[in-house]
């Protein structure tokens, strides 16, 4: 009787530092000393509803270095992806300059670009574009990037919230960007775009 004892409170002790191991390999706790203005500027974003807690935050933030890349980060001045730099742009200049472009150029000029992202993408993540099954990690990194909120579903690709209005440059980034030919269906925003060779996008 003794010995049975003896063995079940050994499995149990077992069992206890099993679940401590695993638990220490889970969590980890870490202690982070913040300067008054720092603590004073999350606490002003807490209170403004703006953030739920420190943890959220803390949290948000390593989600957006990871899916930025920061840690390619020259600060201040210098941010790369890879083999491209990025700069944070006024959309507002942005328009500026597809306002003087003719708009029966405005088509080509979007794949030119639409391809200059194409080889970005494909050299940085390894992602090959013209892929459609890896389509929504494309429209992953745009989003991240600021370009708007990209959806697909059957044989429509849906943009809300894009950076740009100009529905003829964002149907020649989609075809550069994704190696397929798209019909307009709406020329203002959100846009809405049929691809016309979805098959042969899949295969390539």
């Amino acid at each position: 009787m003794l010995k049975d004892i003896t063995i079940m409170q050994e499995d149990k002790e077992k069992k206890l530092e099993e679940m401590m191991k695993k638990s220490n390999d889970s969590a980890k706790r870490t202690t982070i000393i913040l300067e008054k203005e720092e603590r004073e500027f999350i606490d002003s974003l807490i209170r403004e509803g703006k953030e739920p807690g420190i943890k959220p935050l803390i949290s948000k933030m390593l989600d957006v270095y990871r899916s930025m890349m920061i840690y390619d980060w020259r600060f201040p001045g210098e941010y790369y992806c890879g083999i491209s730099r990025i700069a944070f742009v006024n959309v507002e200049l942005i328009n500026i300059f597809i306002q003087h472009i003719p708009k029966e150029e405005r088509r080509k000029i979007g794949r030119k670009t639409g391809e200059a992202i194409k080889i970005s993408i494909e050299t940085t993540l390894g992602i090959q574009t013209e892929n459609q099954e890896k389509w929504q990690d494309v429209f992953k990194r745009l989003r991240v990037q600021g370009f708007g909120d990209f959806y697909i579903k059957d044989k429509y690709i849906l943009i809300k919230a894009p950076f740009i209005s100009e529905s003829e440059i964002w149907a020649g980034f989609l075809e550069g960007l994704l190696g397929t030919e798209l019909d307009i269906k709406t020329p203002v925003p959100p846009f809405v775009f049929e691809i016309k060779e979805a098959d042969s996008a899949t295969n390539r």
